[in-house]
């Protein structure tokens, strides 16, 4: 892997609003470990995670949940 002086990593933060806009907040550890200093540049790319509470139930077949989970649990051992 070429190395391309660009620094990777992960967070979860929320969204708090920040007058008209939203902001997050990246945690010291994160600054501290990157060297971040106010004013500089860094790219956010941004992947909300979804909420699927509400499809549980919805499917309609004909297949058990337990025969679906036990279909899923086969494909894992490939």
């Amino acid at each position: 892997m070429k190395n391309i002086g660009v620094n990777y990593m992960e967070i979860t933060a929320k969204a708090k609003r920040w007058g008209d806009s939203l902001g997050i907040i990246l945690p010291k550890k994160m600054i501290d470990a990157e060297g971040i200093k106010p004013d500089d540049t860094l790219k956010v790319e941004v992947f909300k995670e979804a909420d699927f509470s509400g499809l549980f139930g919805t499917l309609k077949t004909k297949i058990s949940g337990q025969k679906l989970k036990d279909m899923a649990r086969e494909g894992w051992g490939k």
